[in-house]
């Protein structure tokens, strides 16, 4: 793997495991009836390349699964995300 490759596996790494813990994070603290993580950080963890952990944490903590904004929404930025990996690996790697 070159660095470029290993920063970026890194960078996903990280954003993912934040966006998984803080979706179980929120969800313990919504139990308890506690400060919450606000939506639009969820959101940007996801933007920033934690969109998988986003929604399999959603699906792990069955959290905010009725938000019909966070039920397509963060599938949307995974697929969206997808795409662009895709993308580039086809035009700019081969």
């Amino acid at each position: 793997m070159t660095p470029v490759q290993i920063a970026l596996a890194v960078w996903l790494a990280l954003w993912n495991l934040a966006a998984f813990t803080a979706m179980g994070v929120d969800k313990s603290r919504a139990k308890r009836d506690a400060w919450r993580v606000r939506e639009r950080t969820l959101f940007l963890l996801a933007l920033l390349g934690g969109s998988l952990g986003a929604v399999v944490g959603m699906r792990a903590f069955h959290h905010k699964t009725r938000h019909w904004y966070f039920a397509w929404g963060m599938p949307a930025i995974l697929i969206l995300q997808l795409g662009g990996a895709a993308a580039v690996y086809c035009f700019l790697v081969r």
